[in-house]
């Protein structure tokens, strides 16, 4: 637990350019105080112990606004920024040098047994008001952008974003944990998107009423090659619907 406890405090100092010192950690910092608390009451909770360990969490909860079942896996090096509002659940796994927002909610779906909570592997980052909800993966080296919902498992070093989450980069290349600037917007470049194909058909239909009049008039019409017009079949379209090639819209 000793050195859980200084990997805590490592990732701190590396992650945070606002930390100071080790003490400024120890004393200020609520997210590494939920951690302490947690990383005492999960050993309780492996005892067998089932009373004191949830009232070392809720404890926790009250002074830090972190709320982490005791039954919660969390690796080391683990980093919970500000804190407020995190909610981590009972059979969630939490994997080393994660980073975690304030708002976070690593949550169930359903009121089932056995495993219900998202198992996040190293290195991810979770963005502030992000829900990861359901007994799914996400991959190490994974973003995902503030605000998403995220019901699906995610590959490694993919970025999510959106409601729900959607995969909207996928690379081998290691990604900066603080690059949250970054981030892709889907929806203005699916929206931009389809004002480029109105557009395009608006500039057709012109033609063709120009052409209508060319032959009302007697004249003969000029042929104007037009390329072909955008299809739903677009990637970026069918990836913002959550559809495949091919799939019947």
């Amino acid at each position: 637990m000793l050195q859980a406890i200084r990997a805590d405090l490592a990732i701190i100092k590396e992650r945070d350019p606002a930390a100071r010192g080790t003490l400024e950690i120890l004393l200020c910092y609520p997210g590494f105080h939920a951690l302490l608390l947690h990383r005492i009451s999960h050993r309780l909770w492996r005892a067998g112990m089932p009373l004191l360990p949830r009232m070392l969490s809720q404890l926790g909860r009250l002074f830090t606004g972190v709320e982490i079942h005791p039954g919660a896996s969390i690796g080391q090096g683990v980093f919970i920024d500000h804190g407020m509002g995190v909610v981590i659940g009972e059979t969630a796994v939490v994997g080393d040098k994660c980073l975690l927002y304030q708002g976070v909610t690593l949550g169930g779906t359903g009121k089932q047994h056995g495993k219900r909570h998202p198992s996040l592997a190293e290195n991810v980052v979770v963005g502030a008001g992000a829900k990861v909800l359901g007994a799914i993966n996400v991959g190490a080296n994974t973003r995902i952008g503030a605000g998403s919902v995220v019901l699906r498992s995610v590959g490694p070093d993919s970025t999510v974003v959106g409601v729900p989450g959607r995969v909207v980069h996928q690379s081998g290349v290691r990604v900066d944990p603080l690059a949250h600037s970054a981030l892709p917007d889907t929806e203005a470049q699916v929206i931009r998107n389809l004002m480029q194909r109105i557009d395009a058909l608006e500039g057709q239909v012109a033609r063709l009423q120009s052409g209508l009049g060319q032959l009302a008039a007697g004249r003969q019409l000029n042929q104007e090659h037009d390329g072909e017009a955008q299809n739903l079949q677009d990637r970026e379209i069918l990836e913002f619907l959550g559809e495949q090639p091919g799939d019947n819209l």
